[in-house]
């Protein structure tokens, strides 16, 4: 089967499922009900990019697929737009921001490229933003959107001159975190708790790291490792509780060992 086949049998079946011969379930969702599936689809998808596995990476990819057709018929449905119009549009905004590609233009590195690309948005009549950060979504996760945040203003050179001052800046983030907790304060821990995790998502950032990977490689290694601890602890017979944190200890090391 071709992709267009493919993709054809994907909207077909979307069709079918919304149709008043198709599932109850489906015909109740709407745009705003799927959009918690569309970030969990996103994130199991990373998940997968993370373990390298093909198979693993096709089947989120078609969850994802599934989700945005499923969204795109839906207004289709309404009148507002067709899963046609999504298609041209994303393919005739790619084809006029790549004239390097598809035309005429020449370039001589990526940075080229993205202010070429930047400078065709503008010409694309979209509305002028009051700040550069407007141009962030506020829908973002919280730890995308302050990683989006800070590489918009470093593109105009808000940012720190190296590493060194990132790193400062989390230890002096570390030392008010900890005032805030001798102090008891709970609104200003929350505050400065924020301003710890901002100063972490920068250090990513100077890395050309992905926090939200990052973060879910460390939870995916937190998960593994703990289920190590959870099988070692039964099978010696011991209770899973803060009494035996010792021995709980010794089988976390043991994972991390292993890993």
């Amino acid at each position: 089967m071709t992709t267009s086949e493919s993709f054809k049998a994907l909207y077909d079946t979307v069709v079918k499922l919304r149709s008043p011969e198709g599932c109850e379930w489906d015909r109740e969702q709407t745009p705003h009900t799927l959009k918690g599936a569309l970030i969990e689809e996103t994130y199991e998808c990373l998940e997968a990019i993370d373990e390298n596995d093909p198979a693993h990476i096709a089947e989120e990819l078609g969850d994802l697929f599934l989700v945005a057709t499923m969204i795109g018929y839906m207004n289709e449905q309404e009148g507002r737009f067709t899963v046609a119009d999504a298609l041209k549009g994303i393919t005739e905004k790619l084809i006029r921001r790549h004239p390097h590609v598809f035309g005429d233009v020449k370039v001589n590195n990526t940075s080229e490229i993205l202010a070429n690309w930047a400078a065709i948005k503008v010409q694309e009549g979209r509305k002028p933003k009051d700040s550069i950060l407007d141009e962030v979504s506020s829908a973002l996760p919280p730890m995308d959107r302050s990683f989006k945040l800070q590489k918009k203003a470093a593109k105009v050179g808000f940012d720190w001159p190296d590493t060194e001052g990132v790193i400062a800046k989390i230890k002096e983030e570390l030392d008010e975190v900890q005032s805030a907790i001798s102090n008891h304060a709970g609104n200003e821990l929350e505050e400065e708790l924020g301003d710890l995790l901002f100063s972490v998502i920068n250090l990513c950032r100077f890395f050309k790291v992905e926090p939200s990977a990052a973060l879910c490689r460390t939870n995916s290694k937190f998960v593994k490792r703990f289920k190590h601890v959870e099988k070692k602890m039964k099978e010696t017979g011991q209770e899973m509780k803060k009494e035996n944190l010792e021995i709980m200890d010794v089988y976390w090391n043991e994972a991390k060992t292993s890993n």
